[in-house]
């Protein structure tokens, strides 16, 4: 048996079907195969039922060490496949095989396995078995002799090239977080609910090619972070209003794979600054005096933050990475004088023009705000019994919180000064436009219901708490002229509202809101 520098442990063998695929001699006699010297000469397997030889996993098969398999998988997806959801750089399952025009690891896969390309994408043991795959042909091209190939210290090369970045620093940063797991160790749950763990170990790794790339410095703007520039063609240099706002992302992939994207001339898109989970470490992308392209219509007045996650997957917002998140915020919000509340420290589908869901329902906005220091709540009365038609002339508390949601929305109406002049008409029919409504310049019943229910759309029912509550509540007693108290909890009565709200919409009657009963609110039915 061959001996690696990494621990030799039992995996379960349930895990054959999804990452445990890539045991390995470092395994025990448990594994279902064992390598030995090149892929073709592994010992045969026991036969499976119904006759042919069982498959070898995927580590034995393309001779990758088991270990570095795993926190390459780690490092881009947590060992999580997301139903074959490609990722923001159309990166697909736990080994992030891409298909996009700058990096073509999907279709190279289905080449070296002769897997179709759907199957990749959406089954697990096929993609850790295409992502092996990837990783010996990069080892072959860094030249690795057999005897190399034995210790996880020599994959680094492959490690880097298999990152996809055409920057020697950027492709270095990528493998020194993939060594970083070697070193921390691994203790992970697959998708089929079995342990995966990597043990601690002292790797030393060759960097060869990389040995001389120059370490990454610190950002231009944020000297806590470091700095991996996004290529020219991905934002805009300069800036055509004044930075008003902070906006928060989900990357919806890797740490890496979004910087990575980021120096992609294809993406088109970019970020001022990117935020690990595991740790909160925190790289910049984008110069603040220049225009990241984030978030569409705020591009010009903002500073977009992304979070290393997926939405629907709350054990990605570590508290490491709120606290970092929030404590860059404060730098930023203190540097232009940004309020700290929730009218300039918005998240992506707060944004108007946008199509994300971004933080999602499980960004814990209070809990941020409280990290940032700033406030929870907006600085002015949203709930109120009625709400008035209002119009150029009208005046008072409700105008107040009209200028308010206005300008949380990206429309500028000015001061939030209780008086509805020129400024705010023209805020008015702008989001009016946005929505698809009658763009009359006047806030009605229907314009009041897009108004106070925009926001995130978290799935909420009887028993919820919270900010998407009250907005819901809020949005009710516009919509339906009847009150629904506003206290942030989804009791008998507001599931009463959303039954009488959904049958007078023709929406399914469920008492739960979900994203179609959202959409209508957030419409203005």
């Amino acid at each position: 048996m061959r001996h690696h520098s990494v621990s030799k442990r039992r995996i379960p063998v349930v895990l054959a079907a999804v990452v445990g695929l890539a045991v390995t001699a470092t395994a025990t006699a448990t594994a279902t195969a064992t390598a030995t010297a090149p892929a073709a000469q592994a010992r045969p397997a026991p036969p499976v039922p119904g006759g042919g030889p069982r498959p070898p996993p995927p580590a034995a098969e393309f001779d990758v060490p088991r270990d570095v398999l795993v926190a390459v998988g780690y490092g881009e997806s947590r060992l999580d496949g997301h139903d074959g959801r490609p990722s923001q750089a159309r990166g697909y399952g736990v080994m992030h095989l891409v298909d996009n025009p700058g990096q073509q690891t999907l279709r190279e896969a289905s080449r070296l396995t002769g897997v179709p390309v759907e199957t990749l994408r959406r089954d697990t043991a096929a993609n850790v078995r295409g992502g092996a795959a990837v990783l010996r042909a990069r080892a072959d091209a860094a030249g690795l002799t057999d005897a190399e190939r034995d210790r996880p210290a020599a994959w680094y090369e492959a490690v880097a090239r298999y990152g996809g970045s055409t920057d020697d620093r950027a492709a270095r940063f990528y493998a020194d977080g993939v060594y970083d797991l070697l070193v921390q160790g691994v203790d992970a749950r697959a998708e089929d609910g079995s342990t995966i763990t990597v043990r601690p170990t002292a790797v030393e790794p060759d960097r060869g090619a990389y040995a001389d790339a120059a370490p990454l410095v610190a950002a231009p703007d944020y000297p806590s972070a470091l700095w991996v520039p996004a290529v020219a063609g991905n934002y805009a240099v300069g800036r055509t209003s004044a930075i008003t706002a902070v906006v928060v992302h989900v990357t919806q992939g890797s740490y890496a794979g979004a910087i990575n994207w980021f120096q992609n001339p294809a993406a088109q898109v970019s970020a001022h600054y990117v935020i690990r989970s595991s740790d909160g470490q925190v790289t910049q992308t984008v110069r603040e005096k220049d225009t990241a392209w984030h978030a569409r219509s705020g591009n010009p007045y903002s500073v977009g933050i992304e979070h290393e996650g997926w939405v629907d997957q709350p054990s990605w917002f570590t508290d490491a990475m709120y606290r970092s998140s929030a404590a860059l915020t404060r730098s930023i919000a203190d540097r232009y004088g940004i309020p700290k509340d929730r009218a300039h420290i918005l998240g992506h589908v707060e944004i108007p023009g946008n199509d994300h869901s971004d933080p999602g329902p499980y960004w814990d906005w209070n809990r941020y705000m409280q990290l940032v220091g700033g406030s929870t709540t907006s600085p002015v009365q949203l709930g109120f019994s009625s709400y008035a038609t209002l119009g150029t002339g009208s005046t008072g508390d409700q105008v107040k919180a009209a200028q308010w949601l206005l300008n949380a929305q990206g429309f500028d109406a000015g001061a939030v000064d209780g008086d509805f002049g020129g400024m705010t008409a023209a805020a008015v029919r702008a989001f009016q436009t946005a929505k698809g409504l009658d763009a009359n310049a006047v806030v009605g019943a229907r314009t009041w219901t897009a108004l106070l229910s925009a926001g995130a759309r978290p799935v909420l029912k009887q028993g919820s708490t919270g900010e998407a509550v009250q907005r819901l509540q809020r949005a009710l007693t516009a919509a339906l002229a009847h009150t629904v108290s506003a206290d942030g909890i989804f009791g008998p009565g507001t599931a009463q509202a959303v039954r009488d709200y959904q049958s007078t919409r023709a929406l399914t009657v469920d008492s739960e809101v979900g994203p179609v009963t959202w959409g209508a609110l957030q419409a203005g039915r």
